[in-house]
């Protein structure tokens, strides 16, 4: 392999590129499988960073300033001094494409606790130059809450931030020279993810939406304090939104409404965005805290029409709004996860029947098990023929025999992949999963993930193609992978 083609060797990296572990073990192999991959582990040098790994990359950040700033900078009789002079084989900065202004902040505060004789303004300025100079060019930055440092007027600037695909922003405190300067250069972005606080958001941020050409992608999330709301994907306390600016902010989203394909928010819409959204191919809608009854009146109208939406990801509680998000759809959704635990079972069953009504082409589903619907929900694997994956919330073990009979006995033929989560935490017995496996010989080889207390005693390798358990750190972007 280590003879192959540079062009072939390129693409196997890129492929691997989340794998860190095995690109850091091919390093050594030869001088040609290096210069391959130093630059793609350098692309986002911030994305694995440990307790270990962030001391290393101070060491080699610090060694690309000159002579004379080592000099100048810091304390000469430390152990850090010692490896500043020796040289670098990269230039591994200008690798970078992605620039975290808060890991570099936490850098910069860092060494100005431990090694530097000067002042704090002078090593950010040193520190910051690195990274933005005609050298350099970044698709991906980071902006965290109150940062004030005019990087839009650092030489270079222009050059390295023109071709910004994805911004990040806190909104909180975030100096407005700096957001209006960006917004004169960053206008290609098409990937927007907004943390927005409670109070004290920087309305100039709506400059930079404004700015961008062609916004395909939106996350919204939200936390702080004010007036009702839980953010997600934190799940404690409650969370609250500065309702003004969330509705300033939406109408200017509302400007891209053409181009926005994937639209995430944690609060109920302050407005009628959603409405007008009409090329969305993804929404995920969430509220996590189940305490509070949130108000979705910009959802609760019927006449509001999704017709390019294939995945819909929520947890809203009202099912008449999340009915009419199916129903409106034109039959197009493929994906649908539902983190509501719906335990009525008049609500389970209202949703049920939506889909199967409405989703002749879904793929997959996630929803909670009651043993009540179990004829409604046999229906739907009648009707949806397409699907291919199924993830079950099951409250208790009660009925589940019948369910896993229902399965092999009306299952569409596509349907594979399987996932079950004990809720209630009991123990499945080996007879509960019997003449499930014995009944699917013959099927496709199932895809099979179960809660860590389920049972394995009878992983059939000819029935059961890959086995696991659920992961109970589980994220909802792991909804659709097995």
């Amino acid at each position: 392999m280590s003879k192959l083609n540079k062009d072939i060797l390129y693409l196997i990296f890129e492929e691997l590129q989340d794998d860190t572990k095995t690109l850091y073990s091919s390093l050594s192999v030869n001088k040609t499988w290096c210069e391959l991959i130093v630059p793609i582990l350098w692309r986002n040098p911030w994305k694995f960073l440990t307790n270990r790994s962030e001391i290393l990359l101070i060491n080699v950040i610090i060694s690309h300033l000159s002579d004379e700033s080592k000099n100048n900078l810091f304390i000469q009789d430390n152990d850090l001094f010692k490896v500043l002079f020796q040289k670098l084989l990269f230039n591994y900065i200008s690798f970078c494409r992605h620039l975290n202004l808060s890991s570099i902040s936490w850098i910069i505060y860092f060494i100005e606790l431990n090694y530097s004789k000067s002042n704090i303004s002078v090593i950010k300025s040193e520190i910051l130059n690195l990274f933005i100079n005609e050298n350099t060019r970044f698709t991906h930055l980071y902006i965290p809450q109150r940062f004030d440092y005019q990087i839009h007027l650092i030489p270079g600037a222009k050059h390295c931030f023109s071709e910004i695909v994805f911004l990040s922003c806190n909104t909180n405190r975030v100096s407005g020279n700096v957001l209006i300067g960006l917004a004169e250069i960053c206008q290609s972005i098409k990937e927007l993810e907004l943390s927005i606080e409670s109070r004290n958001n920087n309305y100039e941020i709506i400059k930079l939406i404004d700015a961008s050409k062609k916004l395909i992608n939106v996350r919204l999330k939200t936390s702080g304090t004010g007036i009702v709301l839980c953010t997600y994907p934190i799940r404690s306390s409650l969370y609250y939104i500065e309702e003004s600016f969330h509705i300033i902010l939406e109408n200017s989203l509302m400007r891209h409404a053409h181009t926005i394909q994937y639209f995430n928010i944690d609060t109920p819409p302050a407005t009628g965005i959603l409405s007008s959204l009409v090329n969305l191919k993804r929404l995920e809608l969430y509220t996590i805290n189940r305490n509070i009854k949130l108000k979705f009146n910009s959802l609760e109208d019927n006449t509001i029409s999704l017709p390019s939406l294939q995945i819909l990801k929520t947890d809203i509680s009202q099912t008449s709004t999340l009915r009419n998000l199916i129903v409106n759809t034109n039959g197009n959704l493929t994906k649908i996860s539902i983190d509501n635990i719906f335990r009525s079972k008049t609500d389970n069953e209202n949703i049920i029947k939506a889909i199967y009504q409405n989703c002749p082409n879904l793929m997959f589903l996630k929803l909670v098990f009651i043993i009540e619907n179990i004829l409604e929900l046999e229906k739907l694997l009648i009707k949806c023929q397409c699907l291919n994956g199924l993830y079950f919330h099951i409250l208790n073990l009660i009925g589940l025999d019948k369910l896993f009979e229902m399965l092999t006995r009306s299952s569409p033929t596509s349907l594979f992949k399987f996932k079950f989560d004990i809720i209630s935490r009991e123990l499945i017995t080996p007879e509960s999963f019997k003449l499930f496996i014995n009944n699917w010989k013959g099927r496709h080889p199932m895809l099979l993930q179960i809660s860590p207390y389920g049972c394995t005693d009878l992983i059939d390798s000819e029935v059961i193609k890959r086995f696991d358990y659920l992961r109970s750190n589980w994220s909802y972007s792991e909804d659709f992978e097995w």
